[in-house]
């Protein structure tokens, strides 16, 4: 075996060489000669080993480094000497800096594109990284988790923000920049974001008098006047004037656990208090807040965190510095509506027009995934292809062209279908492959054996709007079902009783005047007819996981 000799004959050939120009001559030549490191009269054996021994590294890394130089000088005489002749690609990228060394920058590493990694929970509590841009929005981010997720409608999702340990909730604007919102966390806080259905984030613009009482619309102008909840929003959108919303609400006090009733008046310029009753005078008016520099809260569990005197708690707080107990002002409302009221104002009042260019671009064409514009092309030419016949003439068929009446016969088919589908599972020879009692456990809508509290949290965190609903087990009647319905601000809920008739198991609400072979079949049913609920159901409240 032979060893390798010492570098001291390649280091003095290095200097050498670099004396008397050679590195110019190598420049000029398209190849590089090595000269050898051992003498010529040893000969060596390609077809055996060489062992190294530790003291001959620096050969190789001398060697290494010799390389490296003298591709650099290289690259600079042939970009110098001729543009047309194409590039070497560089063996060594790492090793060159692209701002001081000709290597080309194509043949770097790509560099980090402009994507931010945020962690999206879901309501399950499981979460999922996204990478988004830096000028992301809310409705942006709202549609990539829909696609990820593969959930089945496209429009009605929002972006919560959401503090656990402070019990505040907020639903983030089309508009928003996620980033941006991101930014304003404290880096010790739980604060994360959530992804769930939100019904009621345009609702105002579709039903006004369910969120503005006229008792707590007044014009600023001239306070005699009493506005319609209607015209405030139009006025607001069309001209930009504001109206006053005031009323009475429990003030927590700074540092203490007490509350007290104020009087509190918000107009465009921010949100006032009265020092003294209701009156409006301008010498017992007292600033409270700037509207361009507030985010409102929604507070869960307020009784037992805050010690407030119900549930309808809100809360405001500047949206430029971190979430902290005691920057909050808390704020109590005696029901539903008025605490919907206020919280609808302060974005009114806040966004403008902004908020209805949201609510416009809700309603167009949701953004579908990549690949998919050809069949959504397609299912919206079948679908308007489509047109209401009706067959009962003798004539034969004729186009239905009034609108009432296509829907009424759409009515009459679908509660014939069910009839048929009720007989038609009832029949004794079907024995052999039943339906599974079980259909509605993959169901949207059902979500198994949730708590009355926690069914009702999941239907105010999704909008509380009329006709959302979920089906739940009962949890103090075995065997039984309860529907959880939405229906003026007011959650109701209905037992679903199992009963018999003529050996088959049936499902009903009304005391057995409505029978239903299973819970899919009732919900189908009532989502066309009332029957004994205020209100058909509309909305499923569903529960995505990611």
């Amino acid at each position: 075996m032979m060893e390798v000799a010492a570098a001291a004959p390649w280091t003095d050939m290095l200097e050498r060489n670099q004396a008397s120009g050679r590195a110019d001559t190598l420049l000029g030549s398209s190849s590089l000669t090595l000269a050898p490191l051992m003498a010529d009269s040893v000969s060596v054996r390609r077809s055996q080993p060489i062992f190294i021994t530790s003291h001959s590294t620096l050969v190789f890394v001398v060697s290494f480094l010799t390389i490296v130089r003298f591709y650099s000088h290289f690259s600079r005489a042939r970009s110098e000497s001729c543009s047309s002749v194409p590039s070497i690609p560089n063996p060594f990228p790492e090793l060159c800096s692209p701002s001081k060394s000709p290597v080309l920058i194509s043949s770097l590493p790509p560099q980090s594109s402009a994507k931010h990694l945020i962690k999206v929970y879901g309501e399950d509590s499981h979460s999922r990284p996204v990478w988004v841009s830096s000028g992301a929005t809310a409705r942006e981010v709202c549609h990539l988790l829909v696609q990820t997720a593969h959930c089945s409608d496209q429009e009605n999702w929002a972006l919560l923000e959401v503090h656990p340990t402070l019990g505040l909730e907020r639903c983030l604007e089309d508009h928003e920049v996620v980033l941006e919102v991101q930014a304003s966390w404290s880096l010790k806080s739980d604060t994360r974001f959530v992804f769930c259905k939100n019904y009621a984030k345009y609702e105002f613009f579709r039903k006004p008098m369910l969120f503005f009482p006229e008792c707590m619309i007044s014009d600023s102008a001239d306070v005699t006047k009493a506005k319609t909840s209607s015209a405030l929003i139009q006025n607001l959108l069309k001209s930009g004037a504001c109206p006053e919303i005031q009323g009475f609400l429990h003030l927590k006090e700074p540092n203490r656990k007490s509350w007290k009733k104020v009087y509190f008046f918000l107009r465009r310029s921010g949100l006032y208090s009265s020092t003294k009753g209701s009156s409006k005078e301008p010498r017992h008016l007292q600033y409270v807040a700037d509207l361009n520099d507030l985010n409102v809260y929604s507070v869960v569990n307020s009784r037992k965190l805050y010690g407030a005197p119900n549930d309808f708690t809100f809360c405001i707080k500047s949206s430029r510095s971190p979430v902290r107990s005691q920057d909050l002002k808390m704020m109590c409302a005696e029901n539903e509506q008025t605490r919907r009221c206020w919280t609808s104002a302060f974005r009114l009042f806040k966004y403008g027009k902004q908020l209805q260019c949201n609510y416009q671009l809700s309603k167009s064409t949701p953004l579908v995934p990549l690949g998919l514009e050809g069949r959504r092309l397609t299912e919206s030419t079948s679908e308007a292809s489509l047109v209401a016949m009706d067959f009962s003439g003798k004539a034969g068929g004729r186009v239905i062209q009034n609108p009432a009446e296509a829907q009424s016969a759409e009515k009459e088919e679908g509660q014939a279908w069910r009839r048929r589908e009720a007989l038609r599972c009832s029949l004794p020879n079907l024995n052999s492959g039943p339906k599974p009692s079980s259909i509605h456990v993959s169901q949207p809508w059902f979500h198994g054996g949730v708590s009355r509290k926690e069914a009702q949290r999941l239907i105010e965190k999704q909008g509380l709007v009329d006709g959302m609903f979920l089906i739940r087990e009962s949890q103090q009647h075995g065997q039984c079902f309860v529907l959880s319905l939405s229906h003026q601000l007011k959650i109701k809920h209905y037992l679903v009783i199992p009963c018999e008739d003529g050996g088959r198991k049936y499902f009903t609400i009304d005391d057995g005047l409505t029978l239903f072979i299973d819970l899919l079949q009732l919900v189908e049913f009532h989502q066309i007819n009332k029957g004994i609920l205020p209100v058909c159901l509309k909305h499923p409240c569903v529960c995505v996981a990611l």
